[in-house]
């Protein structure tokens, strides 16, 4: 799930420099790359709301005890380590 999380933050980082070419630089001027923009835009908006889902599925788990790392160092403080 972390490299997932790498991931999306990358294509995130990238779809942000594709919206603020077209704004602030010269993008709106060539087909292509206004076509990429729009895409990139929408697909922000995806990035964005896949990233919270996974972070909100992340943290229900944890707080259920689902987390593999939940109560992890037990065993050793209760004397039973093998």
């Amino acid at each position: 799930m972390g490299f997932g999380i790498i991931i999306i933050r990358i294509l995130f980082i990238t779809c942000m420099v594709f919206i603020i070419g077209y704004v602030f630089g010269g993008f709106s001027k060539k087909p292509a790359l206004a076509i990429i923009t729009k895409v990139a835009a929408i697909l922000v908006i995806i990035l964005f709301i896949t990233t919270n889902m996974l972070f909100m599925i992340n943290r229900f788990e944890h707080f259920r005890g689902r987390d593999h790392w939940q109560r992890c160092d037990t065993v050793y403080r209760q004397g039973k380590h093998p």
